[in-house]
């Protein structure tokens, strides 16, 4: 059964789309820990990210980076941190998160409630500083 991710590579599921090419996808999470909270994926389905071939991962971190620049560009943060949590979407994928500080990369956190309005704002603004 295809996960929700591989819902939203085959345009089933809408997004919020950052970025895309051929191999990745990068997309607003819509329960962030912080706007600008985005997910970035291989297209191809793979469960853990340690399963993927080694120049796929690498070139997942090399596309992550690109998009990290462009939400620096976009909010206001010290960083961009990134996580891989890996249990709760058997698909691959990393958070790129604004952060300030250490804490604010807690997925205890409580997560923001953006209107669609607001989401589609920051993806096109994170959009236009790629």
């Amino acid at each position: 059964m295809p996960t929700i991710f591989t819902k939203i590579v085959k345009g089933e599921i809408p997004c919020y789309k950052i970025a895309e090419d051929d191999r990745f996808l990068a997309f607003l999470d819509i329960n962030p820990l912080a706007k600008g909270h985005t997910l970035v994926i291989p297209k191809k389905e793979t469960d853990y990210i340690f399963d993927l071939e080694d120049e796929v991962l690498a070139d997942l971190n090399i596309f992550a980076k690109k998009v990290a620049r462009a939400i620096e560009k976009t909010v206001t943060c010290k960083r961009i941190g990134i996580a891989v949590i890996g249990l709760e979407v058997p698909h691959a994928h990393v958070h790129l998160v604004p952060i300030n500080n250490i804490g604010d990369l807690s997925f205890a956190n409580p997560k923001l409630s953006l209107s669609e309005q607001e989401l589609a704002s920051i993806a096109e603004a994170i959009r236009s500083n790629l």
